[in-house]
């Protein structure tokens, strides 16, 4: 998506009211480090380090649809319990989302709990009750349902097949007249009625179907099945990286194509894309626009820890990235920085980070850079501006400008991102960086290196590398001067 279109729907965005109804989890991750097995079985001990609790399910697309602009109110279930205290907790502390939740004392708050360690999943803990809402709890969230849908641009209902999503609250859905498009994972997707879209993935089409779905024609055979065996006015799967294929009756199946991005964490992506197309469409944009919007938001959501929400900036940011050279794209600003560096310590990355000049490009700083990301799984490179270059070398420096010698940097395999700075020194870079390995030239020494102190307090670590004789950016000055 350009950053025109991009930028026309977010404007349409603002204030679209949203419906959000489903089911309602708590997702908890616990994060820490493997590093040996147990010796009570053959099994790994995770060091537990931090801790993240957010809204999940239904709540997880009610704060994508308001971190996108969306006005938002989210009706769902919950227990009698701590994990129900702490979904309304998690409810009110989300900015644009107005919870309308209905109490069943009978059952456990829906919790996940998922263990990771080096960016990989070890283990998912669950604690749910999977029977239907009866009796008195189900009339009340049909009651909710037809209070908060009254006006709405779209209701986005998420089946995960937890209770919520009865025959009575479908239609007390379908009765207020919005559009409609439910995320299913149920096996048949007539319980529905002749809802706007039903939104599976690919597995879920293919269990729904019992059909392959692996090629857009395998795909399409099963999209024209699944049409005969419900009322739904289209159907739209998403496909990973292959993107999007969409089925309106009386339609040629349509294949929106994917762009490969690095996956980081796939949980509550399918959520994202319902979000952001649920947003977009009750802001009046167009099919098409509004899935090459989705697909946009999920590929941002991928890239993040957890069940995580995606803000128009970020969208931004993804659609300018999207559209550089791969080297343009390694060039960051410190709080893109800060937040690429995140995203590798939670994959268990080591980041080291360097800093320099960099006027000409020489053996000697390919070399000294190479031998910079052994010591790490991610380089860092900072480099002196225009005017900070002149403030340390005089005036005729630098030879090259500050875009030639990032696009350069960026360039080289061994740098992972460049981030410019135009202070004298790297030291607020560094304190935003915060290193696992600082690393300077061996004519340094080591209690000279800007940023020592304050990586080593930590627990980083500094180290030298060293140089190719006869290679620097002076000599290479000087030979040019002689030969003109």
């Amino acid at each position: 998506m350009d950053l025109a279109a991009l930028q026309k729907i977010l404007s349409a965005l603002s204030g679209a009211r949203i419906v959000c109804v489903g089911d309602l989890m708590v997702d908890r991750f616990v994060y820490g480090e493997v590093t040996r097995v147990s010796p009570e079985a053959p099994i790994p001990v995770l060091a537990r380090k931090r801790e993240l609790v957010m809204l999940g399910a239904a709540g997880n697309v009610a704060r994508n649809a308001a971190a996108l602009g969306g006005q938002v109110c989210l009706v769902g279930m919950i227990g009698g319990d701590a994990e129900g205290h702490e979904a309304l907790r998690l409810m009110k502390a989300e900015e644009g989302v107005e919870g309308f939740v209905v109490t069943d004392p009978a059952r456990p708050t829906t919790l996940k709990t998922r263990f990771v360690s080096g960016g990989q999943q070890l283990l998912r803990v669950d604690m749910e009750t999977s029977g239907p809402a009866s009796g008195e709890v189900e009339q009340r969230l049909v009651r909710t349902v037809r209070d908060v849908a009254r006006d709405a641009g779209v209701i986005l209902l998420s089946d995960y097949g937890k209770g919520v999503v009865t025959s009575a609250v479908i239609e007390a859905c379908r009765a207020s007249g919005a559009l409609m498009i439910v995320d299913s994972k149920a096996r048949s997707f007539a319980r529905y009625g002749a809802v706007d879209v039903v939104k599976p993935n690919a597995a879920e089409l293919a269990h729904a179907t019992d059909m392959p779905t692996q090629t857009d024609a395998e795909v399409e055979a099963a999209l024209a099945h699944a049409l005969t065996l419900c009322e739904a006015k289209a159907i739209l799967v998403t496909r990973a990286a292959k993107g999007i294929s969409l089925a309106v009756r009386g339609e040629a199946v349509r294949h929106f194509p994917g762009v490969p991005r690095e996956v980081f964490d796939a949980s509550g992506a399918g959520d994202t894309t319902l979000a952001a197309l649920g947003v977009a469409l009750a802001a009046k944009v167009e099919m098409a626009d509004a899935i090459a919007f989705a697909m946009l938001a999920s590929g941002v959501a991928v890239g993040k820890a957890g069940t995580a929400v995606v803000t128009p900036e970020e969208l931004i940011e993804a659609s300018i990235t999207a559209h550089m050279a791969p080297a343009e794209a390694k060039i960051a600003t410190p709080q893109r920085m800060a937040d690429e560096i995140a995203r590798w310590r939670a994959k268990g990355l080591k980041v080291g980070f360097t800093n320099g000049c960099f006027d000409i490009l020489h053996r000697g700083h390919v070399a000294y850079l190479a031998q910079a990301r052994a010591w790490c799984d991610r380089l860092v490179v900072g480099v002196n501006s225009d005017r900070s270059v002149r403030a340390l070398k005089g005036e005729g420096r630098p030879v090259n400008d500050l875009e030639s010698r990032a696009m350069v940097l960026a360039g080289l395999g061994s740098v992972d991102l460049v981030a410019p700075f135009d202070e004298d020194t790297p030291t607020a870079l560094i304190e935003a960086a915060r290193p696992d390995v600082l690393i300077k030239g061996a004519d340094y020494a080591e209690s000279e290196v800007v940023g020592g102190d304050f990586v080593k307090a930590y627990g980083g670590e500094v180290r030298l590398a060293r140089l190719v004789d006869g290679y620097s950016t002076t000599a290479a000055i000087a030979r040019m001067q002689e030969k003109a």
